[in-house]
């Protein structure tokens, strides 16, 4: 036996399946409130996936990246929540290793892939606010679907050589009741600087960029309503829609970076102190929340999303040419 098989002998030694300490009330209750939590997630990531798929005027550039943004949502919910959530009730693992290498694999890549489509939103944005007319000219709906498909496919690469340069998953470590990979320390620094650090500066910066535009324009705005009503009340409401819309993308990120924060701070301490796992699973848990979090955002602060799901569930969207209506 060598010394990384004495190591995960003595780890899974030490971790002996607690026995349920809940009443069979508080037990089924907890199911129920997961059963909801995943229905959620689903349903309501489902839900934008159809609305901007199947309304013609939803084709912009920066719905595509809300689509790419859904479709991650609702994987999360419906591969990575639930047996998250079945772990952290029953506090243990209840599935096979290969069960638990598919799961981390799951993990890993759609929540990297939901950091990159919220920093590519804000890369978006600012590029739209920044330089107007050369969006207009230069981004179109197929442009933003390449970049989203090359997302895609970039972030599974890494994430195939994060797993394959980690020895196949050889720090595994699969014990009664445990299921965590385990990557030394260079791919440690280097997947939280790539996963975290990189994306999460681009989000910030670009943001602070974004809203210092938004309060140029919202003084632009006031100087024009002073000149003339008339002339300019074309040029006033696409600014102020521009405005809106980054706003709400603001509480959007805010909102993403809140639930982030903690697991890669958890990350950190891990190179240095000893995290229980029962304290680690939760902040992970709030990761994965924020795919359930966007479509409330959504339903909240989108004219256009509570719309369109009205028409999806009275059934209209099976109408001749319901494509075609205005939703907007």
């Amino acid at each position: 036996m060598n010394h990384t098989e004495i190591n995960q002998t003595d780890q899974c030694l030490q971790f002996v399946c607690p026995e349920r300490s809940v009443s069979t009330a508080v037990y089924v209750f907890l199911y129920i409130c997961a059963a909801a939590v995943v229905l959620l997630t689903v349903f309501g990531n489902l839900l934008i996936i159809i609305c901007v798929c199947h309304f013609k005027q939803l084709h912009t550039p920066t719905n595509m990246l809300i689509l790419s943004l859904a479709v991650s949502d609702f994987l999360v919910g419906a591969l990575v929540i639930p047996v998250s959530l079945i772990w952290m009730i029953e506090s243990c693992w209840m599935f096979n290793a290969l069960f638990c290498k598919c799961s981390i694999v799951a993990s890993y890549f759609l929540t990297t892939t939901s950091i990159f489509n919220v920093a590519l939103i804000s890369a978006d944005r600012y590029f739209a606010l920044s330089n107007p007319f050369l969006y207009t000219d230069t981004v179109s709906v197929r442009t933003m679907c390449i970049v989203v498909l090359c997302n895609w496919f970039i972030l599974l690469a890494y994430n195939v050589a994060l797993q394959y340069f980690n020895g196949h998953f050889a720090d595994l470590v699969m014990c009664p009741g445990h299921c965590f990979l385990v990557l030394d320390e260079i791919w440690s620094l280097v997947d939280l600087l790539l996963t975290f650090a990189l994306p999460c500066s681009v989000i910030i910066i670009l943001y602070g960029l974004v809203f210092v535009i938004v309060k140029k324009h919202a003084t632009a705005i006031r100087e024009l309503n002073t000149v003339t009503r008339t002339q300019t009340k074309n040029v006033t409401d696409s600014m102020k829609s521009e405005r809106k819309a980054a706003k709400v993308l603001g509480i959007l990120v805010s909102v993403f970076l809140a639930c982030l924060f903690p697991y890669f701070i958890y990350t950190v301490l891990g190179n240095v102190i000893e995290i229980e796992v029962g304290n680690f699973q939760k902040v992970l848990m709030l990761v994965y929340l924020n795919s359930t979090i966007n479509p409330v955002i959504y339903a909240l602060f989108y004219p256009w999303f509570r719309k369109c799901v009205k028409i999806t569930l009275t059934l209209q969207i099976f109408n001749t040419d319901s494509a075609l209506m205005h939703v907007l």
